[in-house]
């Protein structure tokens, strides 16, 4: 069989499952599916003042990897500048939080070693402990109990590695808890800070910040692309983590630096937000209005235990979760199903995102909408 033939034989059995995906386009909606939580992306505010840092640069790209011609003053200041927001010794800026959980999961736990990870965790976290040599195991989502049998199955240095807030359920992980664990079994904790970045903690600093628990955190993976309306990432963690990952992380050692503009960006964002902290406070008052008006369906759908910005509405089978989005799509309203196998089977949803910037009336909307399926 020819390879082309190969391919169209996989497209045509997730055409036949419902499964099959495709790019779209929804300018004219409102917004209840992007990431950008605070309204940080389509700021005009901040695209000046993105404008203005970059223009001081005046320099279109980094050249080379950090290693050999991509390193520049003004990438490490803002990388001092991070420390400082996260509270860390400190932070190293990638292009992605996808390459950034693959340099950390992919250099540090060693042959021998034992990754447990939550088994909602995203892809990128299951591909970083792919790559690497050491033992790994998923324990199931938020159990501590789980996690305490499969640590007994550990070998070697332990790392437990969690979100702050899950992107498809919305739901936290239990942090002190599982500080306590790890502490109990001196196990490290890998952070992966992507969907409360910029939406909860001091200057935006995620859950860890909040609970002021960054010292009982062995590494942080801050994301750019969601909350802080960017792109790019950064981990956070000690001196020698960072050291560690400049040596041996491939991801990061053999790849372009981020281009001057991308680093303007982050700086701008971070600035901005310090200037407009009480985003964070809408965006909380939003999903608190959003939870109080979808209780009042007197539970027509079941919902993902989220008290975030991201909302699951569960609605079984592909089939139906895709017309239930195209209904609302039809009302206007951005919102898109997720399907298996993104999901597991039978947990197929609606994915709502609420934003700092969606009003009451749109909100409303939405839940009017909704009663209607």
């Amino acid at each position: 069989m020819k390879l082309e033939e190969q391919l169209n034989q996989k497209l045509r059995a997730r055409h036949e499952q419902n499964s099959l995906r495709s790019l779209v386009t929804s300018d004219q909606l409102i917004d209840f599916s992007s990431n950008d939580y605070l309204g940080l992306a389509q700021s005009e505010e901040l695209y000046k003042l993105i404008k203005n840092k970059s223009d001081i640069i005046k320099k279109n790209g980094a050249t080379g990897s950090r290693l050999l011609a991509g390193n520049y003053d003004y990438i490490e200041y803002v990388e001092s500048r991070l420390s400082e927001i996260f509270q860390s010794e400190k932070s190293l800026i990638f292009n992605s939080g996808y390459n950034a959980n693959l340099a950390v999961l992919s250099s540090i736990p060693q042959k021998g070693d034992t990754i447990l990870y939550d088994e909602m965790s995203h892809a990128c976290i299951k591909d970083g402990a792919r790559l690497s040599l050491a033992n790994r195991y998923s324990f199931k989502h938020n159990d501590l109990d789980d996690l305490r049998k499969k640590i007994t199955k550990a070998s070697g240095q332990i790392f437990i590695v969690v979100e702050s807030i899950y992107s498809m359920d919305g739901d936290q992980c239990p942090l002190p808890e599982l500080i306590e664990v790890a502490r109990e079994y001196q196990a490290e904790i890998i952070l992966d800070e992507a969907h409360s970045t910029g939406v909860m903690g001091p200057l935006g600093s995620g859950l860890s910040g909040s609970l002021q628990a960054q010292g009982n955190i062995f590494a942080r993976i801050y994301t750019f692309g969601k909350g802080m309306g960017i792109h790019g990432a950064a981990v956070a963690g000690s001196a020698t983590l960072i050291k560690y990952l400049i040596n041996f992380a491939r991801p990061f050692i053999y790849t372009t630096a981020p281009a001057p503009h991308q680093v303007a960006s982050i700086a701008g964002a971070f600035e901005f937000l310090s200037n407009n902290i009480h985003l964070q406070t809408t965006l909380t008052a939003n999903v608190q209005y959003f939870k109080k008006c979808i209780a009042q369906l007197n539970g027509k759908f079941s919902l993902t235990p989220s008290n975030h910005a991201v909302q699951g509405i569960i609605i079984p089978g592909n089939d139906t979760a895709r017309q239930a989005a195209i209904s609302l799509q039809n009302e206007g309203l951005d919102v898109r199903a997720i399907l298996a196998p993104t999901v597991k089977k039978g947990t197929e949803r609606l994915r709502v995102c609420l934003h700092s910037f969606n009003t009451h009336d749109e909100i409303y909307h939405l839940i009017d909408s909704l009663a209607a399926l």
